[in-house]
């Protein structure tokens, strides 16, 4: 009996041992993780919450086996479903990106976009790379030649973070395209990558003003006189909040963002609506013309096309003056947009998507005489391959984008930018936050994005029967009609995109 008691008092004291060892190694393995955890420099998520970070990509993980059960499909999350996300994380992450057992795009409903492709592909000895466009060649002093058709939208520094411009600035060098500043200013992180730049004025001139507001040409020669910063962007209006300006919050005007911008600090900074000395289209085609004369460098304009009656009129005065006063390029923003936190009234309701605006925008120019001056940038919603070579074959030159590099840099569409409590550290001022971004890290993201998107377009346009991007038209897409048969592009904005402009393009 004793030893029965003894037998049993041992037991239980091996298992509080075994107990006691097994939690100090658990403890031990979670100290180890955390470490291992807030130093790594890979992932935001862990850095920023080491330990129960892995939880997240856990459920991201199992969510693939469950989610046809419990959550939404792949194709329904908005505005972008996980489908559209997934791509972008792994071209940014450089990993494979194709998938098996067919498409999970429903390709019935009306506008579904479908390429036409040809019997005899192209052969890769026969494929070509991109040529270089040059913007402002006939018009400027220093014209801006351009490599890549894929580029980064406008994100002012303060509404993203210092590593996050810094990632952005890095990787648009590494692979050769270029960088919007975004209203915001010109920030030394900008710079300090090497990147290509435009400077966008928006309509309280940040970084171009003079202590009262006014456009400064002071300002302008001085922002020019940097050898990067390649041409200049009049913003009138932008896809999330077309007839609203943009406001920073006062918690994130700080003193370097109050110098850079030209501010009170810790004060709301809200731009009015729009250029309080732009009142007709003569008064923009002078914004344009001064602003080049002074910088000696290629100057357009972004907007929101709401009809295409204002863009004829635009398109008419600068003919009365002569083909010299157009502007070099012009950015056709959407109603599809929305890097910026507006009102829902505004998000859900105001401007036409990119896929009415775009054709109609370049139809317009090409109908003015002026398709051969002017260049095209398209931007809106298009962080997918299908959808740039969707642009590139209404014609666009180029397209630009913001919330897809916010993916490749990790964002998980937390919708909380404009709150400064972005988890990933990208649309943040908190040092906490930013933590887990590293910069050097995410840059190589952002030149794999850029990468794999010329890389996946190409492989479109070669299923096309074409050499590179620049040569798909408008005879190489079809598009859904509401009785779900297909017609062409072509067929409904009839191509008249000048032959002599996708022959350079392509040359």
């Amino acid at each position: 009996m004793f030893s029965g008691e003894s037998f049993g008092l041992e037991a239980l004291g091996w298992m509080a041992t075994i107990f006691v060892f097994s939690f100090g190694v658990l403890v031990l393995f979670l100290i180890g993780v955390y470490i291992a955890d807030v130093t790594q420099t890979k992932q935001a998520i862990r850095r920023n919450y080491p330990v129960i970070g892995h939880f997240r990509y856990y459920f991201e993980h199992i969510g693939t086996f469950f989610r046809q059960y419990f959550f939404t499909m792949d194709r329904e999350e908005m505005p972008f479903n996980r489908a559209q996300r997934s791509w972008v994380y792994r071209a940014a992450k450089d990993i494979e990106n194709t998938v098996a057992f067919g498409s999970t795009r429903d390709l019935r409903p009306s506008g579904t976009v479908l390429f036409v492709n040809t019997a005899f592909p192209t052969l890769g000895k026969d494929a070509v790379n991109c040529v270089p466009v040059v913007i402002g060649e006939n018009s400027a002093k220093k014209p801006f030649i351009a490599h890549s058709f894929f580029n980064i939208s406008g994100m002012s520094y303060g509404a993203i973070s210092k590593p996050a411009v810094q990632a952005l600035s890095y990787g648009a060098h590494k692979a050769s395209a270029w960088m919007n500043t975004g209203e915001g200013g010109l920030s030394p992180f900008h710079l300090e990558g090497g990147a290509d730049l435009v400077f966008q004025i928006g309509t309280a001139k940040y970084g171009v003003r003079d202590e009262d507001g006014n456009l400064s040409d002071e300002k302008l020669r001085e922002i020019a006189a940097h050898k990067t910063v390649r041409m200049f962007e009049i913003k009138m209006s932008q896809g999330a909040k077309p007839g609203k300006g943009g406001m920073l919050p006062a918690a994130k005007v700080d003193e370097e963002i109050s110098k850079i911008r030209g501010i009170p600090v810790h004060t709301d900074s809200i731009s009015p609506n729009r250029h309080t000395e732009l009142e007709n289209n003569d008064n923009l085609i002078d914004m344009i013309n001064h602003i080049r004369q002074i910088t000696g460098k290629p100057v357009g304009f972004k907007a929101v096309i709401g009809d295409k009656t204002w863009l004829k009129g635009f398109l008419a005065a600068v003919n009365k003056r002569g083909k010299e006063y157009a502007p070099d390029f012009i950015t056709i923003d959407s109603a599809d947009g929305g890097t910026g936190a507006a009102p829902m009234s505004l998000l859900d309701y105001v401007g036409m998507p990119i896929h009415e605006s775009l054709p109609l925008a370049i139809d317009t120019i090409c109908q003015a005489g002026l398709r051969d001056r002017i260049k095209v940038i398209a931007s809106g919603k298009l962080i997918n391959p299908a959808e740039v070579a969707w642009a590139l074959c209404v014609g666009a030159d180029f397209i630009t984008s913001a919330r897809g590099f916010m993916f490749s840099l990790g964002c998980i569409q937390a919708l909380q930018c404009h709150e400064n409590t972005c988890p990933t550290g990208i649309t943040t001022h908190d040092k906490k936050l930013q933590r887990g971004l590293v910069a050097e890290q995410k840059s190589s993201r952002v030149a794999n994005y850029i990468k794999n998107m010329a890389y996946e377009v190409g492989l479109i346009a070669h299923s096309c029967g074409v050499r590179s991007p620049r040569e798909l038209s408008r005879r190489h897409a079809r598009i859904v009609q509401g009785n779900g048969t297909s017609t062409m592009l072509a067929d409904i904005y009839p191509d008249i995109v000048l032959e002599s402009v996708k022959i350079e393009k392509s040359a």
